[in-house]
Order: structure tokens, then C-alpha cells, then sequence
């Protein structure tokens, strides 16, 4: 399913570069410009640093002059609007927009039709979200046009966010909604140690405690059965045994010879 990010009249040129960062870490690359301040701005030398490496998706980008342009193609129109306007289209956070659409569940006058699976399985359909300019944020006559307006809860007190930050927010939600990417595989964590091995471990540190003073045997209280609920939490491994093992050893060696000096 397409996605196209479309940034309106946007007048920082560092701007620019990060949203187009903040696509790509997302696995979006598909950005548009409809009249920026700048007609160089792909090129500028702020662009290109704060891009930060996501020169592709500025190389594939393109400037329009008017939003129809830059339109082509999109079925489905979300503005990112703070603030609702009147007579405009519903306001929502991203993730429950998401996930209405995704699940079919948009009212019909805003769903147009629109299928269950209209995100997932329907490459012809396109999505697209509308930025405005830094300083006044969308014109009504774009939001107007919009199916949803997308808000990004932030605190009531300061909601003020960077151009670039509310494309990494959104784009971060959309990928979530489309079912993200894969987990990196965690490295392997080794056999498990088994109860006796636990045990046996568990009764060599018993001797070593005792061998450097820590354990007195005539009154030993709780401290074994504590240590070993300890090790039952920490599920060691049988390779961490062996280095518990190691540790006990070095301490009764380091305590027998202190009794020779």
C-alpha cells in the first residue's frame, strides 16, 4: 500500500532533510513538496546534513507547485492539524484513525467504501499526510479536504512540535498500524542450568562463605535459602554455573592462604 508524505510551503530547509530521515527509518520514502521557500531545497547543504544519510528519499522527491500535484494517485487524505476546525473533518490521534481504518470501521462518508483490507492487501490504494508550513501549520482549505485530521497528544501546556518530529511520530504510528518491522533477534542465552546443577553450585559457595568467614555454620539462619531463591530468579545458565563455581573456588583458595601467612 502506498504512502506518500507531503510537506506544504516549508520554509526551513534542515527541515526537509529530517523529515526525509524520519521517513526512512520508518521504510517510507515516497516525499513530495508543494511549494517550499526554497526551489534549491533538496540541494541546500542543511538539507543534506540533517538527512543524515537518507539521501535516497531526497533524490526520489519531488516539487510540485499546488497540492493537486502533488495528490496524483493518494485515495485516502490525512492533515496534521492541531487544532480542529470547524466544519473540517473529524480529529483523531493517529493510532485510532489507524486502526479504524484498518479495521473498516470508518463511518461511511469517510471511509468511501472503503474495504476492511484496504491498507493491507490494496497496492492500488494510497495514503497520504499533509504538512503544513512551520509557522501556521495547515490552511483550512487543505484540511478541508482531508478525510481525518491527525492530532498528536501532547502536553496541554506546550504542544508545540518540530516539523520533522511530528513526521517521525506519524510515520512511526502508520508503520506500527501496517505491523511494523521485526524484532532483532536477541542473542542466544545458552542452556539453562537444571536444579541439581543449581544445587551443587549452591552447596560450594555454602562451604566457600564458610571458608572466608561469612557463613558460620553453628548459626546459619537464612542466608542459603535466600541465595537460593536468588539463582532461582536469576535462572542461570550452565555456563554461569561454571563461572559461580570459579568464584567459589577462588575464594576458599584466597582464604586457606591467608591461614598459611
Amino acid at each position: 500500500m502506498h504512502t506518500r508524505f507531503v510537506l506544504i510551503q516549508t520554509s526551513h530547509a534542515g527541515n526537509v532533510g529530517a523529515a526525509a530521515r524520519a521517513m526512512k527509518t520508518m521504510g517510507f520514502h515516497d516525499l513530495v513538496l508543494v511549494a517550499p521557500r526554497w526551489p534549491n531545497v533538496l540541494r541546500r547543504e542543511e538539507t543534506i546534513q540533517r538527512a543524515s544519510g537518507a539521501l535516497d528519499v531526497l533524490e526520489g522527491a519531488r516539487i510540485v507547485a499546488t497540492l493537486d500535484e502533488a495528490l496524483d494517485g493518494i485515495t485516502h487524505l490525512c492533515a496534521t492539524a492541531m487544532t480542529p476546525r470547524d466544519f473540517g473533518p473529524p480529529t483523531r490521534t493517529p493510532r485510532a484513525h489507524f486502526e479504524m481504518l484498518l479495521k473498516g470501521e470508518l463511518p461511511a462518508q469517510e471511509g468511501q467504501g472503503l474495504q476492511p483490507d484496504w491498507a493491507l492487501n490494496a497496492p492500488e490504494r494510497g495514503m497520504a499526510f499533509l504538512f503544513g508550513c512551520e509557522r501556521f501549520g495547515m490552511a483550512n482549505e487543505d484540511v478541508y479536504r482531508c478525510h481525518v485530521a491527525l492530532s498528536i497528544p501532547t502536553n496541554p501546556q506546550f504542544g508545540s512540535l518540530n516539523l520533522a518530529a511530528a513526521v517521525q511520530l506519524v510515520a512511526y504510528e502508520w508503520r506500527q498500524a501496517l505491523g511494523g518491522f521485526d524484532a532483532p533477534a536477541s542473542a542466544p542465552q545458552g542452556e539453562r542450568a537444571d536444579a541439581a546443577q543449581l544445587a551443587g553450585m549452591l552447596a560450594h559457595w555454602q562451604l566457600a562463605l564458610i571458608d572466608i568467614g561469612f557463613l558460620d555454620p553453628a548459626a546459619p539462619k537464612k542466608l542459603m535459602p535466600r541465595l537460593n531463591q536468588l539463582f532461582n530468579r536469576a535462572q542461570p545458565t550452565v555456563e554461569e554455573i561454571h563461572i559461580l563455581r570459579g568464584v567459589a573456588k577462588s575464594m576458599t583458595e584466597a582464604a586457606r592462604r591467608k591461614q598459611l601467612d
